[in-house]
Parts: structure tokens; sequence; C-alpha cells
């Protein structure tokens, strides 16, 4: 089911409809049911994982929270973390690695047998794994209380808005959303119609209209110079406009049930330093990795190359969870490359923060940071989307050395428009640091960017909408 087909907007059709009418346990079951049904349409083998995920965290948290021995509270962390990453890494890295260890026998001059091991991927399986990790991680650490109800538990793993493709929740701010009643409104429904209507525009408006034009150069054997460079530029809006728009959706529709669900992008492309960009982008993620993983190697403690090779680990790492490919793991090095020679350069950065004040010269000088910045943040997006080693040397050696020329697939018009809209939005949004910037506006002007919306949305529509790039991480 995509947020993008009609049926899944029949389905939601029918659980809110349901959903008004139950009092907030019912509510509560209802949900949990729903986010079965939305998750085994995808295929219903796979919710035996997630099941198990749920009565196995479920469990390590309650007797975590009542042991008193430390060592118990570790061997009980370890359960958690053996059957959640050893799921992912038998559903996601298995095959990975045997094949690299195949081709590194091969490359030594060792004969090895053929050995393929054919294994389907869970969708989601690395959002919902890391959003239960951080439920036992929590308690171990003393930070939250377990949850005593199951199928409220259940349904913080399961909640079907966010449940593919995140955001990555922590159990301290879900929870208490589940456990609690949810006052609905009017005001809400509209914020949340909002959001879902922003997400559709990116999606199927932008992203969608893209995509044929990247992944025509991307397929090339001969691009031009000027090919790889607008199809990663293009590229760089695609990824951004599918992941965003799946987070858009995901948020509105989670509140327009009276629910509350982090925000995980602002305006990353707005970024003047690597720092900044990793504030902006997949915030979920990028907070998980801090919290968990980069404070558990140490952080910043131990001084400079002990903080530097704690950031390279952790990037290369948060590279890996984005897939099976040694293209990721280098993507996320480069990332790490990037983050410690800021640190080296620039020390601790100090935020300026969203719509700060500042005078015309320091928005221009801003302004030229940022168009610098998004050309690293392109060049990792190179690394990300390419499908070999080999077209990576090929596509870095052509963005200096390439023919000239441009025989890149022309982009739809309402693309254009879309991304207009797009910008011109991120932009109020960045000089107001308001999300909802438009509610101070009169009605009558509301009502015409609502109407221009839904308009774009239906000129831009293709019939080539695909899944969003994420539910393959």
């Amino acid at each position: 089911m995509l947020f993008t087909q009609l049926n899944f907007w029949l389905f939601f059709a029918i659980v809110s409809a349901l959903y008004v009418l139950l009092p907030h346990k019912a509510q509560n079951r209802m949900l949990l049911v729903a986010s079965y049904i939305f998750y085994g349409a995808w295929d219903w083998r796979f919710l035996s994982l997630i099941l198990l995920s749920t009565f196995i965290d479920y469990a390590v948290g309650l007797r975590m929270a009542t042991a008193t021995r430390q060592d118990k509270r570790k061997q009980l962390l370890w359960i958690s973390l053996a059957v959640n990453l050893g799921m992912l890494g038998i559903f996601k890295y298995l095959g990975f690695f045997l094949d690299s260890f195949q081709e590194l026998l091969t490359w030594a001059g060792y004969t090895a047998d053929p050995f393929t091991l054919s294994i389907v991927l869970p969708v989601g399986i690395s959002f919902y794994t890391f959003q239960t990790l951080s439920y036992t991680i929590d308690i171990y650490r003393r930070e939250l209380k377990p949850c005593h109800d199951f199928l409220d538990f259940a349904l913080f793993v399961a909640f079907f808005p966010q449940l593919v493709a995140g955001p990555i929740e922590r159990a301290k701010n879900l929870l208490p959303n589940i456990s609690a009643p949810r006052i609905l409104s009017w005001d809400a429904l509209g914020r949340g119609a909002v959001l879902c209507l922003l997400g559709l525009i990116k999606k199927v408006v932008i992203a969608d209209a893209i995509a044929p034009s990247v992944d025509a150069i991307y397929a090339s054997p001969d691009p031009t110079r000027w090919d790889v460079i607008l199809a990663t530029w293009l590229f760089a809006i695609q990824i951004y406009c599918d992941f965003s728009g799946y987070t858009d959706i995901a948020r509105g529709v989670a509140k327009m049930l009276g629910f509350r669900l982090m925000r995980n992008f602002a305006q990353p492309y707005f970024a003047v330093d690597p720092q900044e960009f990793w504030r902006r982008w997949h915030i979920s993620l990028s907070t998980w990795l801090r919290d968990y993983l980069y404070i558990s190697l140490g952080g910043n403690r131990g001084g400079p190359w002990k903080t530097y090779r704690n950031l390279m680990a952790t990037m290369a790492l948060g590279g890996l969870w984005h897939g099976a490919a040694w293209n990721f793991v280098l993507w996320g090095l480069y990332q790490g490359g990037l983050l410690s020679i800021h640190r080296a350069l620039a020390g601790t950065h100090k935020r300026s923060g969203e719509g700060a004040q500042r005078s015309a010269m320091a928005w221009v000088r801003r302004i030229l940071m940022i168009a610098v910045f998004f050309q690293a943040v392109c060049y990792g997006w190179l690394l990300f989307r390419a499908t070999s080693f080999a077209q990576i040397v090929d596509f870095t050696g052509r963005l200096f050395t390439g023919p000239p020329g441009l025989t890149i697939p022309t982009i739809p018009a309402a693309a254009y428009l879309g991304m207009v809209v797009l910008l011109v939005w991120d932009v109020l949004i960045e000089r107001t640091g308001n999300v909802r910037f438009y509610q101070t506006w009169p009605m009558v002007i509301r009502a015409g960017i609502y109407a221009g919306m839904i308009y774009l949305l239906a000129f831009g529509a293709t019939t080539a909408t695909s899944a969003f790039i994420y539910f393959q991480f």
C-alpha cells in the first residue's frame, strides 16, 4: 500500500471513520490491527519478524526494569541486540557479505564455489529495528520506564504511518501519545491535510517526474560532463522530495489521528557545513546514530583523534544502514570525512538557527556558502546513487574531463513548477522559523494556496508513480 495510491486513502478513510467512533483503548486496538493489515499488504509473512521483535523487546524491557544486578541487565540488553540486529543482519546483509567474501577469494586467486542466497528484504526492517532498539537501550540506561500494556507497545512498534520509512520515533516521545487519550481538532485535521498535500506534491509532481531523467544518465554508458552534473543535482532534489515527501505524509496522517511525529527534515539544502546538514537531514536517524552509537563509542571524549575515529565509524555504519552495498559504506565514509574536516577546521559549530535575523550582506554571504556546500553534498549523492565502484570512478572523471553537451531527457514542466513552489515554501519556513507560517495569512489567501496546490498535484500527477526510495533501506 503506497501513500500515492488510492487504495491507501480508502484504507485511511475506513480507519478514520472507525477511529472517531471508538473510545481511547479501542482506538489503539483498532490502529494495531490496521497497522498489521497495512504491513501485511506488502508481504504477510514478514509480520512474524515484527511480532518477534515486539515480544522479545516487551519482555526484555519488563525484566530489565526489575533486575537489580547490572550484569543481568546487560545480558538482557544483549538479547535484544542479538535478536533485532540478528534479523537485520540475516535479511539485509548476509547475502551481501557472502558475495563480497566470494569476490575477495576470487581476487586472491582462490576458486570459490558459487553460493547465492536469495533473501527478500522485508520492507521497513531498518526503521522498526532501530525504533524498538531505542526502547530497550533507554530502559537499560534508566532513561525510560517500560510499557506494561503489551498492545500499546505493539502499536508503538508497528504504527502504520511511519512504520515503513520513518521517522524513527523514540519510545519516550511516541508511547505517551499512545497511552494517553488524544484530542482531535479541526486545526490538527487542517494542518495534517496540508502536510499530506505537500508530501504528495514532493513525491508525485517532483520526485517521480525527475526519476526517469536521473535513471537515464546513471544507466548511460557515455554521459557528458553536464549530464553527470545535472543528473546528480536532480538526484539530490529527487531523494529529498521522495524521502521528505514520505515523512510529510506520515506526519500529516498521524496528526489527523491526534499523534505527533517528529520532524525529520528542516530544509537540509540550506545548510552551510556538514554538521548543520546532519542537524537538518533525516533528523531521526542522525540523532539515533549520535545518541546510541557515537556516544557509545566515546563521542568527543578522549581527544581529537578518537573523536574523528568515532565520527568515521558512526557514519560508515550509518552508510551501511542505508543498504547492503559498498557504495553506501563509501558514502558514509565521505560524510564522516566531511564532518571530521569541518570539526578540525572550525571546532564546535555555533548554531545560527532558522529564521535568524541577518543583515542583507550576511544573507548574501550565507547564500554563497549554501551554494558551495551544496556541491559537496551532491558529490556524496553521486556516491550514493552510483551502481558500482567503476561507475563512481568513471563519473568522477567525467566531472572534470567529460565530453561537452547535454543529452539528459527533458523534465516535465509541472516538475519545474513544483520545484519553484517547494523552494518558496522552504524559504518562507527558513526565514520565519515557523513551519506553520501560512496559518497567520487571511483565509482567502490560504484557500487560494490550497486550491493551487491541489491543481498542481492533479496537473503534475503521472502514471509512473514508484515506491519511495527509502523502502529499500
